[in-house]
């Protein structure tokens, strides 16, 4: 099937949406530029799921190859050919959902001084890093431009030979940014997060649900989804799997 003028900023049609009678809807999130910053398991969520969104321009971005073990905590199969090959992430990823995407953007960079003008391009922002560090250079960038961003990770330790984690995902609009600071809801200091991340506990269904409940949010912010909670900070806990929702305007 060719591209026509009727598909968007899909290859091909989005029946999906018609069959369920929902093309009204869907079209709340079409347009404009989402950037996904970080590609790895709760990255890849993201773009899985923005890919199928009429946004016009989605901007990838991540400065790390595509290695054997990404392929345990992203969607789909990543085929033995492509871990071999030594691919960017952002490459491998702008090839994959390119096939039904049609602006997607791959950058192969971190951001930094140099490149950190990459997000001006972007309307809407998805930070999916796993170094405080990086968090700590990336979120005042996003704040200095008025950018509005979600902001999501995982945190699991080992417990009596069981795993306990935490899922949080943080919003920050122009409209509502004193939150993020104010309560400390995002980690900017210290090494705890980093040493999290270098325990290697990384669990691919944790991943996937911090970047499905990101998407979610993203879609009540563009009224695609009714929120009667108007929440900015939710909290998920895998022993009592409950979600706790704090930071209302």
């Amino acid at each position: 099937m060719t591209k026509d003028s009727d598909t968007g900023p899909f290859v091909y049609p989005d029946t999906a949406s018609s069959r369920a009678g929902i093309e009204a809807v869907s079209r709340r999130l079409a347009g404009g530029t989402i950037a996904i910053i970080g590609l790895g398991g709760t990255g890849s969520v993201v773009l899985d799921l923005i890919s199928k969104t009429p946004a016009d321009r989605i901007l990838l971005i991540d400065g790390d190859r595509a290695e054997q073990h990404n392929a345990f905590r992203w969607p789909g199969a990543m085929a033995i050919e492509d871990i071999a090959a030594d691919l960017s992430k952002v490459g491998y990823f702008a090839r994959v959902y390119g096939r039904m995407h049609t602006g997607i953007k791959a950058h192969a960079v971190h951001l930094d001084a140099e490149t950190i003008d990459l997000i001006e391009q972007a309307d809407f922002v998805f930070v999916c890093v796993d170094s405080v560090a990086a968090r700590a250079f990336i979120i005042p960038a996003l704040e200095a431009r008025d950018l509005p961003y979600i902001d999501c990770g995982l945190g699991l330790s080992l417990v009596d030979d069981r795993l306990m984690g935490l899922v949080r995902v943080t919003t920050s609009t122009p409209a509502m940014r004193a939150h993020v600071h104010a309560g400390d809801r995002i980690p900017m200091t210290g090494d705890a997060d980093d040493a999290l991340y270098r325990s290697n506990i990384q669990v691919a269904d944790l991943n996937m649900l911090a970047g499905t409940l990101a998407v979610i949010q993203y879609k009540q912010l563009r009224g695609f989804y009714l929120d009667t909670e108007a929440e900015n900070h939710a909290i998920y806990s895998t022993d009592g799997n409950t979600i706790i929702n704090e930071d209302r305007p």
